[in-house]
């Protein structure tokens, strides 16, 4: 049965680490359905956020291949209720001055922020689970989006029990 999983690894911050994370996925075949990298709170290192589609069979060969790499020092499993994990869009909107009022309403209710307002545009900023997004895409349909950039997802385990120090 075909299902998504998030893995998060921490990797040396060197250069082309994330072209050849991303490689692996390629080589094998496996569909990446979004792909986060950032650097640490420590230079050294970058965090990979990696949500792939599968079976346990596929995630299983994904993790193992991954602990071999390299510049890999740590694979986690983000599974829902022991870990955070989120996203981040922006929506370019059509909207007159009629409308505004309408989609602020919107916006308030799904506590996401207008971070640049035009003449006949709004650009809106959102944070939350994947499904608090699209359903915030939904709510906002009716309008024209012009435009619309996703970060992909990122999260951290819940807890310290689980953080690799070095």
């Amino acid at each position: 049965m075909e299902q998504k999983r998030v893995f998060s690894l921490l990797v040396d911050n060197t250069s082309s680490v994330l072209s050849r994370v991303s490689g692996l996925f390629t080589r094998r075949g496996y569909n990446i359905h979004s792909i986060s990298a950032g650097v640490t709170m420590d230079p050294r290192f970058t965090r990979i956020t990696v949500v792939v589609d599968g079976d346990d069979l596929i995630f299983e060969q994904i993790e193992k291949q991954m602990r071999k790499m390299v510049d890999v020092i740590d694979v986690k499993t983000l599974k829902e209720g022991v870990s955070v994990c989120r996203e981040l869009i922006m929506i370019k909107i059509r909207a007159s001055a009629e409308e505004r009022q309408a989609i602020l309403s919107v916006v308030d209710i799904f506590r996401a922020k207008v971070v640049d307002v035009g003449v006949d545009s709004m650009i809106i900023e959102l944070t939350g689970n994947q499904s608090k997004l699209d359903a915030f895409i939904r709510l906002v349909s009716d309008y024209e989006i012009l435009e619309l950039a996703r970060t992909g997802v990122t999260g951290l385990s819940r807890g310290s029990d689980d953080v690799k120090y070095l």
